[in-house]
């Protein structure tokens, strides 16, 4: 068993005593300045004791439970005894007041008998009420729990790959002594020490599983060949004919036998990064810049050709118990307080498909380890960018030679000089060792900003009917914005952890907007890329897609009522442009689809022109769309109104009312004509008085908004249900309602900001709702379909015989071919339906038989002889992969270059189709 942390002992004590009052054990003496406390103040004060916690602490502590008691009756469900409560008030004190210096979390949940699943879960229930927890709190339990996740994912994952590597009941060769539970032991040790000696952003799954492989990987050739299974033993047994790695070790210093171990013999790591789907030459990376160093650091003393398991435990522990929260040695023990609830469960680990029931529409979730769905989405990136190189292409160098001032160097410098920028602050964020790391993955977002710049210079052409786009090229912010969304991506394609495998959001250290710091880049410049950039790249993956979608979310919301943001500037401008008669965006358009022609290059060049797309209506106030002639306005003429302002403000507009709908159907159902009435004061708000919006959040504007109009009208609506429903929309932060900017510097919660800032700033405003005579009602915006989702709607084959493919979910595996499912589970086989359940081959023979007698096939010749025309369909073979019939492939292509050539096509015609009813639908709606 691994090592118990310091007091673990005392805490189990005290949960005995408590079980057995008889046994006479006297609890410990109250400190002096511990307050006068009623019934249950023993097993208090024993409580606080045992955690060793200050006077200061006990006295909050016991003044928070007080405050959160009156809660208990909905805590039922979570709650066997009071000592769980005081726990957590324990805990939310000690952090507010920054003294976690006596216990760890781990020594926390075991002196009250917590597992940490249902300790967040519980947590979770008692901040029901606003004012219990602080957004401190918030952030260090966030921080816990995904820690906890990743620790988890991690651990199960290292027990399924061990269960590959070892052999549970070796032979007779083998002492007694070393077995696989123990190399198991010592490798998890080692590899916990090692991840939190090499990171210090310890919630990153992939570089902790990276990290995981390379302590595997030096295990494995330490361990004797006969614990071994295939084909790790083989791989062992290469290494040491090939190499020296079975030569007496004792006499060997350990670095030098470290280096000529990694130059020698590679071909352990390689089998590893094959059968789960890892980057080799990230891994090596990995190996080489963290892993090998860490080795030479730790000295750590061999024993038989294995570390000393007591020695790891000690220096992990110290490393434990710096950080105060979780001991991870406890999974080896399967230790109940690192278990996930089995009923109610904080976690969605793992996704196992449920039983088809015929009854039912057949709605296959396929299962997904946190790790696996990380390597698929990173095998899926890399597919994109196989084929792009990390300098201007030949047809970029032509558009840069095309201009009338050449970019070229400026775009290269640029690139180059961020490229220092990211990874210093890479390295800072991770770990220092981990700064190689950082420059790989930019080096990957430079790619795809190449290649998504050729993308959208090509679309512009062919737009446009022009050749120079000087202006265009020669713009920091154009080029600052595209890089920063192409790094983006990477970044979150790479930052996924524990918690998104269920298709939710979790934020790291690295997560948006952490790019915009980096490159000192203002957010709403950002959001003017954004969906050009999703358009310019179809290959994007659905969970990018969001994620980018997300991104311009945050900046509507308050990413861009920043104080230093340039938004403002362009309000005013827009205010003054006409005496205060301008608006940012008229009321009258918010009705009307939400349509536009704009793309990024009339959003960064906006407003100096504002290009027609060929065959629209000309646009009043419009420069001629030609990138080299974008000329003065002349001086008659009224300066022209910004387009990225004006889209920006049609896109918060709606953003807002989607908000506000969700909200005001779950609370206002029973007066539906107060909606109406909000988003008046709503709408109003932010486009004429838009100076409450600084350094503040969309959603405080709504509640707000909710909440006067409610008062105004007699509703019996508070400020706290308000804030309760809201928690339940997606993608919502609690800072949002318990951090609000009062005035510079100073911070409360959303109810001190109605009372002293709001309501005194549009009083007379709201006023006017409780007269006969209200204001003028806004338009209600129209809402489209998000412009970045794809349809879950299966899409026609063209010429197909209703044939239909439905967008892909399944985890991909590149040793296999890129349309060929990765192993998982057999029912996650069928891929393909056609009104009925799956499960023989026979069935998908049924299928091929159904589109050879389509109407397309040639008419066969009764006679045998006669050999029939190879036919250009889809086949489905027994194994779930589809193929493309009588294709045409270049000479010598391979296999996986077929297969990737036709998925490419496929897509791009799946796609043009998507665009071109999105055309169509667009230009009825506007008729």
């Amino acid at each position: 068993m691994a090592p118990r942390p310091p007091r673990r002992g005392a805490a189990v004590a005290l949960r005995g005593q408590r079980a057995s009052p008889d046994r006479g054990a006297a609890p410990s003496e109250p400190s002096p300045a511990a307050p006068r406390l009623e019934f249950g103040e023993a097993d208090f004060v024993a409580l606080c004791d045992i955690l060793k916690v200050s006077d200061v602490i006990r006295t909050s502590a016991w003044k928070t439970y007080e405050k959160v008691s009156s809660v208990v009756g909905s805590l039922e469900a979570y709650i066997k005894k009071k000592e769980e409560i005081w726990g957590i008030c324990i805990f939310i004190v000690a952090v507010d007041l920054d003294e976690i210096t006596t216990f760890t979390f781990t020594e926390l949940l075991k002196s009250i008998g917590l597992s940490a699943c249902t300790f967040f879960q519980l947590l979770k229930q008692m901040d029901s009420n606003m004012d219990t927890i602080s957004t401190n709190v918030d952030s260090t339990v966030s921080r816990l729990q995904k820690k906890y996740e990743v620790l988890l994912a991690l651990y199960r994952k290292f027990e399924r790959i061990c269960g590959l590597i070892y052999v549970a009941q070796p032979n007779n060769q083998i002492s007694d002594e070393l077995n696989s539970m123990l190399v198991q032991k010592i490798s998890w040790i080692t590899f916990l020490l090692a991840k939190g000696k090499v990171l210090q952003m310890e919630d990153d799954l992939v570089i902790s599983f990276q990290l995981l492989l390379c302590v595997l990987d030096y295990f494995i050739k330490l361990a004797p060949p006969a614990l071994l299974k295939e084909p790790y033993k083989s791989a062992v047994n290469t290494v040491s004919i090939n190499g020296s790695t079975r030569t007496p070790r004792r006499g060997q210093n350990r670095s030098t036998r470290t280096s000529k171990q990694t130059e020698t013999d590679s071909k352990v790591i390689e089998v590893l990064c094959k059968e789960h789907d890892c980057n080799l030459d990230e891994v090596k990376n990995v190996y080489f810049t963290s892993f090998i160093p860490f080795l030479n650091s730790v000295g750590i003393v061999a024993s038989n050709g294995l570390p000393e398991v007591e020695t790891l435990s000690r220096q992990y522990e110290d490393v434990y118990l710096k950080n105060k929260d979780i001991d991870a040695r406890l999974f080896l023990d399967h230790d109940e307080t690192l278990q996930p609830d089995r009923i109610d469960g904080c976690l969605q680990l793992e996704r196992t498909p449920r039983k088809s029931n015929p009854d039912e529409e057949f709605n296959l979730i396929l299962p997904q380890t946190p790790v696996r769905a990380a390597m698929n989405t990173i095998q899926q990136l890399m597919m994109i960018l196989n084929s792009a190189t990390d300098k201007p292409s030949e047809t970029l160098i032509s558009y840069f030679n095309n201009c009338t001032v050449n970019p070229e160097e400026g775009i290269r410098k640029r690139v180059e000089d961020l490229g220092h920028i990211f990874k210093e602050q890479f390295a800072k964020a991770v770990g220092q060792g981990c700064a190689e790391i950082g420059s790989q993955r930019y080096k990957l977002g430079v790619r795809l900003y190449y290649r998504v710049m050729e993308s959208m210079l090509k679309s512009e052409e062919e737009r446009l009917s022009v050749h120079n786009f000087s202006k265009l090229l020669n713009n920091n912010d154009f080029h600052t914005s595209l890089l920063a969304c192409a790094v983006e991506v990477v970044m979150a394609t790479y930052g996924r952890n524990a918690s998104q495998s269920d298709g939710t959001s979790a934020e790291t250290d690295l997560s948006f907007p952490w790019i915009l710091n980096v490159f000192d880049l203002k957010a709403f410049d950002f959001y003017k890329v954004i969906e050009s950039f999703i358009k310019a790249e179809p290959s994007l993956t659905r969970e990018m897609i969001k994620h980018l979608e997300r991104c311009e979310h945050r900046i509507m919301e308050s990413l861009a009522w920043q104080s230093d943001s340039p938004l403002f500037d362009l309000i005013r401008q827009s205010k003054e442009r006409e005496g205060q008669v301008d608006q940012p965006e008229p009321t009258c358009t918010l009705n009307l689809p939400l349509q536009h022609n704009h793309t990024a290059a009339d959003l960064y060049l906006s407003p100096v022109r504002s290009p027609k797309k060929k065959g629209s209506a000309v646009h009043l106030n419009c420069t001629p769309p030609t990138d080299a002639q974008s000329a003065v306005t002349p001086q008659t003429q009224k300066p022209q109104k910004s387009t990225s302002l004006s889209l920006f403000y049609k896109k918060v507009y709606r953003l807002a009312y989607l908000r506000l709908n969700t909200l005001c159907f779950r609370l206002l159902s029973e007066h539906p004509e107060l909606e109406h009435l909000i988003w008046t004061l709503f709408q109003h708000t932010l486009q004429n008085e838009y100076e409450l919006m600084r350094d503040r959040h969309l959603d405080q504007i709504m509640m707000c908004s909710m909440y006067g109009i409610c008062k105004v009208k007699n509703i019996d609506l508070r400020f706290k249900i308000i804030v309760s429903a809201y928690k339940e929309l997606t993608n919502t932060s609690q800072e949002t309602f318990k951090r609000v900017l009062i005035r510079e510097g100073q911070y409360d919660s959303i109810i001190v900001f109605y009372n002293l800032v709001f309501m005194q700033k549009l009083k007379t405003n709201i006023l006017q709702y409780a007269s006969n005579r209200p204001p003028t009602l806004s338009p209600i915006p129209h809402i489209p379909r998000s412009p970045y989702t794809f349809s879950n709607s299966p899409l026609r084959v063209p010429a197909g015989n209703n044939i239909y493919i439905s967008p892909l979910k399944s985890p991909y595996k590149p040793s296999e071919g890129l349309l060929s499912p990765a192993k998982t589970t057999p029912g996650s086989r069928i891929l393909v339906s056609i009104g009925e359940t799956f499960g023989t081959s026979e069935k998908f023979q049924k299928i091929n038989q159904m589109v050879g007698n389509s109407d397309r096939q040639l008419k066969r010749s009764a006679e045998v002889s006669s050999a029939p025309k190879p036919l250009k369909r889809l086949r489905f073979d027994t194994e779930g992969q589809d193929e493309a019939d009588g294709s045409k492939h270049l000479p010598g292509e391979s296999k996986f270059q077929q297969k990737l050539a036709e998925m490419t096509s496929t897509r791009t015609r799946m796609q043009k189709q998507k665009l071109n009813d999105g055309t169509d639908t667009s230009a009825s709606e506007e008729k």
